[in-house]
């Protein structure tokens, strides 16, 4: 098995990737193909570049900590796509790729001759992943989306929160990563049918539709039985026992004991193995009308442990159990280190930078983080130069009259 702590070329390794777009659904299906080793070439306007370069909360010498993170392992050129000169050097270096990915408005790239037909004539191989808030067709398709909106469309923001609260979000961009996630799944579909085919085609990835995905069996609910799901705080309707409950120290611990015979083994752990043989438990259905009950009780026992006694009791006793993780917890915790699960590299400015590895796993092929988000044009000369064979004179002038 490879040696996990050096870089490995990772099994997208043959593979270029175009990125055009900005700010994190694009971005984060580019940073994802990059983490599996192709080598991702973003194009940026010149002068500021993406805006994540600047987003995020917390910045240490005025410099953003998302930036590294989201555009690691890419080679940044700068390039005025609103330009001719521009937009035939996004040509040339799309001739010469096997993916784009952009998340542009619906019709963005048509204006700037960069449409599919186009692209693909001389690259039939070609592959153009779309990352939009309402995807290429229907009505919607022409605005403005968001990730929140995506997040509102699909039905994750209704459903999330306290009930007696409006509807809360993730502290997280939870729709646009959803939407790079499957992205990057479309694509590598697309590679596949490409290896079979010759052809290419177009990925078409809509934000709203992507949190839809992961919305289980709401549309069902309401369809055959008018039931409609509403916030429930932290816990599942009908899902019992599973929630968060106080220790003796203050801490909150989540047990997940719902099937039966967790439960049974979360019975006996807790001293009272006769609640698996109630009525009002027994069943996974009547522990779920009975659900207020059941946390009381349980809740009732956790507050006489730590919670260091409390998980060692339930892993123990074969209880699905865990404490809700911070960073700090997580930079402390034996597991994230033996899985490596975070990884840190050198940096021009923080000296060195912490983020989470690349996921998932390889045993043969492992994929690498092999540096964090580049400076704005920072590969203008090997990659114009070397990649197109423009000269120093020609990228030079490139530069002055503001396409580069």
């Amino acid at each position: 098995m490879p040696d996990l702590h050096t870089p490995a070329p990772g099994p997208l390794a043959d593979l270029r990737v175009i990125e055009m777009g900005q700010l994190l659904a694009g971005p984060f299906c580019g940073q994802l193909l990059g983490d599996l080793g192709a080598e991702v070439i973003k194009l940026e306007s010149p002068g500021r570049g993406d805006p994540m370069r600047e987003w995020g909360r917390e910045k240490p010498y005025g410099r953003s900590l998302w930036w590294p993170v989201v555009a690691r392992n890419k080679k940044s050129v700068t390039c005025n796509l609103r330009t001719p000169a521009g937009q035939q050097l996004a040509r040339d270096l799309i001739a010469r790729a096997d993916i784009v990915v952009e998340n542009f408005r619906p019709g963005t790239l048509e204006r700037w001759g960069l449409d599919y037909d186009t692209l693909r004539a001389g690259n039939p191989g070609l592959i153009l992943t779309r990352v939009t808030g309402y995807g290429q067709t229907g009505p919607y398709s022409p605005r403005a989306g968001y990730g929140s909106i995506g997040e509102a469309m699909g039905g994750i923001r209704y459903t999330t929160g306290d009930p007696d609260h409006l509807p809360a979000r993730t502290g997280i961009s939870l729709g646009d990563s959803l939407a790079a996630v499957f992205a990057t799944i479309g694509t590598l579909a697309a590679l596949h049918h490409r290896r079979n085919s010759g052809r290419g085609q177009i990925v078409d990835a809509a934000i709203y539709e992507a949190v839809l995905a992961m919305m289980e069996s709401l549309l069902p609910e309401w369809g055959i039985t008018d039931y409609q799901r509403e916030r429930t705080g932290p816990v599942l309707p009908n899902v019992s026992p599973s929630n968060v409950y106080g220790t003796a120290g203050g801490d909150m611990v989540l047990i997940a004991a719902n099937q039966d015979t967790v439960f049974t083994r979360l019975a006996k752990a807790m001293g009272q193995p006769a609640l698996a043989d109630a009525q009002r438990f027994a069943t996974h259905s009547s522990r779920g009308e009975h659900m207020a009950e059941l946390d009381d009780i349980i809740g009732e026992w956790t507050t006489t442990l730590s919670a260091d006694e409390l998980l060692a009791t339930l892993h123990e006793a074969g209880v699905p159990a865990g404490r809700i993780f911070t960073a700090r917890d997580m930079f402390a915790d034996p597991h994230f280190a033996a899985r490596e699960a975070i990884v840190r590299l050198a940096h021009p400015e923080f000296g060195e930078i912490p983020m989470q590895n690349v996921f998932p796993k390889f045993s043969e092929t492992p994929g690498s983080v092999r540096h964090p988000g580049p400076e704005l044009g920072e590969h203008n000369a090997d990659v114009y130069g070397t990649l197109l064979g423009l000269d120093a004179d020609r990228i030079a002038e490139l530069t002055r009259s503001g396409v580069l």
